[in-house]
């Protein structure tokens, strides 16, 4: 199982954000995209879910060609991707979020259980810890074949990160996550890194190939 952008190019009118990035995601495992903002890691995360189009190079799932595969037909063959924004339905309540996506949530509740007393809230009055919890908590419950998440602890205390990272490095599936730096708790653990600049791929490697990232 495998997700892969090949010298990708995507543009926003005039500015090209992605310059010929190839990268891949195996699964089952982890790959993080490294980089600070304006670096590209978003717009890879959304050019591997097909949100936003490329304007060269193509997306490759298992070995077929999806470029041209719109994101709703992607979703529906199983993949989740969890934006850094706008992640829930505010107007909605936790429970309705969660039954969005599946019936029975004891299961996300198990693996958030600081959700459990928000069950009645609007989501919209979340903070923003709480909200990357329960949008991480809708994406456990899809189980997805792919799984793209932007900044997944933003928000969170340390702890709950740590929480956050033992629950994706767990999942029977391809993981890819933006971040702008390397979390602590990934160091020493099995996970291949892309450090993205300015919209080009400046290093790839096992998480522990690089300890500290500029």
């Amino acid at each position: 199982m495998t997700i892969s952008l090949r010298h990708a190019r995507v543009r926003y009118g005039p500015l090209e954000a992605l310059h010929g990035v190839t990268l891949t995601g195996p699964g089952p495992g982890l790959t993080v995209l490294l980089g600070r903002n304006g670096s590209g890691r978003s717009t890879a995360l959304r050019a591997l879910a097909g949100t936003v189009p490329l304007s060269g190079g193509a997306v490759v799932w298992d070995g077929v060609d999806v470029t041209r595969v719109p994101a709703y037909e992607r979703a529906r063959r199983g993949l989740f991707l969890v934006p850094e924004r706008q992640a829930v339905f505010g107007s909605l309540t936790v429970r309705e979020n969660l039954e969005l996506v599946a019936s029975a949530y004891d299961s996300a509740l198990d693996a958030y259980p600081q959700l459990r007393p928000l069950l009645p809230r609007r989501a919209g009055t979340l903070s923003g810890g709480e909200q990357r919890m329960l949008a991480l908590s809708r994406a456990l419950l899809a189980r997805a074949r792919v799984l793209l998440v932007d900044e997944p602890a933003q928000g969170m205390s340390p702890a709950v990160a740590a929480r956050t990272y033992e629950l994706l490095s767990a999942l029977d599936a391809c993981v890819v996550v933006a971040e702008q730096r390397l979390p602590p708790v990934l160091r020493g653990r099995p996970a291949f890194v892309y450090e993205l600049r300015r919209g080009v791929v400046v290093f790839g490697g096992e998480a522990g190939e690089r300890a500290v990232y500029p």
